[in-house]
């Protein structure tokens, strides 16, 4: 085998693997046999095996990129390059279709009306896929896997750049596990006034609930990857609560008299309105967190995520359709920030949705909050068996204190649609749209024609005016609402 180094780009150095046939797989990498590629009929090096059960601890590790490049991996206590292309696909295809499926009727559809509303989900489900595939493209760049966004960011920009990414992302992540809790305290609030009147437990009794079983379960489940079966589970709860809206909600359309479409607002208020349902429609489809999950994929880590991708934005966005458009065409204006409340039909039908609504919250937090626990594990060398006393009392304490401090923040707080908006104007609008085409634009400058650099800078500045007028919508959401409830509210 001959190794050549040297080559350039972005001032990183890149490995070129030449192979030759006389020379065992075993050399490739340079590990002393640690990291085995394997190799099928046609010569293509598909994924590797390693002693360890966590790839990437240790010292740094090399495998080939899609580009047969030497591209390193970070250190990480997670695994990675463990997962399928579909696994990786489930994953997204679960955030997407969360129990914030139930709000979009009201949350989206409501302040666009039918043709804002229709065209901004078929909008958005291209841009979003297009803004993600640019960040996909950027995994390898420079000879190294980038595992987390602020890596990617610090590689192309420099170390201010990593704090302030990490800055973005972490709030991004905050606020979208602090909805997911007021998700599940709804959820399951709207099963205890389905049979009882007495007003006796409030929402944020429910919420405190809500993150005690959300807690349960990080502490059960150590990482990403190890979700595998309840992504099953959690496909699952969604079928069960989409198909459960979608029956009722279709029985009550049909059943009920002419329905009132009309955007309700002056001008004025109409303007932020409409803005903030933008942000909404931003947070809809992007979680902030690709280059995390991407590290969860296997080799070739560029082609399989983007079949990933694929699979989220067509098969993927079927469902959350059907239930978005369905709501708003069933109760018009009176349709409700949480679905299931606006429903009618038997009991147990309605129990059972809202329960599955709140497992599959439950799941789906995990996935968001997975960037926080793999830095916190990482950072303290927190890798071997899950059940280790050392590791499982990590867990107890660090994820139980991030998650005491999300339930807190969500009981104080219970303004889903706020949430939404803000957390779609300050951090997802930097992250997937401004930030990814920036990164592409700076990582591939030399390769790109002058017609392709306007194109990101106008991307760049258009979702920026977006971000700041999400921003200032939402806060103004915030006030208005801060007028008519109070902390703890019970709504």
């Amino acid at each position: 085998m001959e190794l050549q180094k040297g080559k350039e780009e972005g001032g990183l150095a890149l490995g070129e693997v030449v192979i030759q046939e006389e020379e065992s797989l075993s050399l490739l990498l340079g590990t002393q046999g640690e990291d085995l590629c394997t190799q099928e009929e046609g010569g293509e090096f598909v994924g590797m095996e390693h002693q360890d059960d966590v790839l990437g601890a240790g010292r740094p590790k090399k495998v080939l990129s899609d580009d047969h490049l030497a591209v390193e991996i970070p250190e990480t206590a997670h695994q990675i390059s463990q997962d399928s292309w579909f696994q990786v696909g489930f994953v997204l295809t679960t955030g997407i279709n969360s129990a914030y499926v139930l709000g979009y009727s009201g949350t989206v559809m409501l302040p666009l009306g039918w043709l804002g509303g229709v065209l901004g989900l078929i909008l958005a489900t291209a841009i979003s896929l297009y803004a993600n595939a640019l960040v996909a493209k950027l995994h390898e760049f420079g000879g190294k896997r980038h595992i987390r966004y602020r890596d990617l960011a610090r590689a192309i920009y420099g170390q201010k750049a990593y704090s302030l990414t990490w800055g973005l992302q972490y709030v991004n992540l905050f606020m979208i596990n602090v909805g997911y809790i007021i998700l599940a305290g709804q959820a399951l609030k709207a099963v205890y006034v389905l049979y009882s009147d007495d007003h006796v437990m409030k929402l944020p009794y429910f919420i405190a609930l809500a993150g005690l079983g959300c807690g349960l379960f990080a502490i059960s489940i150590p990482h990403l990857s190890a979700l595998r079966i309840w992504l099953g589970f959690s496909t699952l709860f969604s079928l069960i609560y989409i198909v459960v809206v979608f029956a009722l909600a279709l029985k009550d359309g049909i059943e009920a008299p002419p329905r009132d479409y009309s955007i309700a607002g002056t001008k004025s208020s109409r303007f932020f309105t409409t803005v903030g349902a933008v942000a909404n429609l931003v947070f809809a489809f992007n979680t902030g967190m690709l280059p995390e999950i991407q590290a969860t994929v296997r080799q070739p880590v560029v082609s399989n995520m983007m079949k990933g991708l694929y699979f989220q934005f067509t098969v993927g966005v079927l469902p959350m359709y059907a239930v978005t458009f369905i709501g708003y065409w069933a109760y018009g204006s009176d349709t409700q920030t949480y679905l299931l409340n606006s429903v009618s039909g038997p009991a147990w039908v309605k129990t059972l949705a809202n329960i599955a609504a709140f497992l599959q919250t439950v799941i789906a937090l995990h996935i968001f909050a997975s960037p926080m626990y793999e830095y916190l594990d990482t950072k303290f060398n927190i890798k071997g068996s899950a059940l280790a006393f050392r590791n499982l009392s990590f867990r107890i304490g660090v994820r139980g204190g991030y998650l005491g401090i999300t339930t807190f923040i969500a009981a104080l707080l219970p303004f889903l649609g706020d949430f939404m908006s803000l957390t779609g104007a300050f951090s997802t609008f930097p992250l997937t749209f401004i930030l990814a085409n920036h990164m592409y634009l700076v990582a591939m400058k030399n390769k790109l024609t002058s017609i392709q650099k306007s194109w990101h800078w106008l991307n760049v500045c258009f979702f920026g005016l977006l971000a700041v007028l999400a921003a200032i919508s939402a806060l103004r959401l915030i006030a208005v609402d801060s007028k008519t409830y109070h902390i703890f509210a019970d709504l």
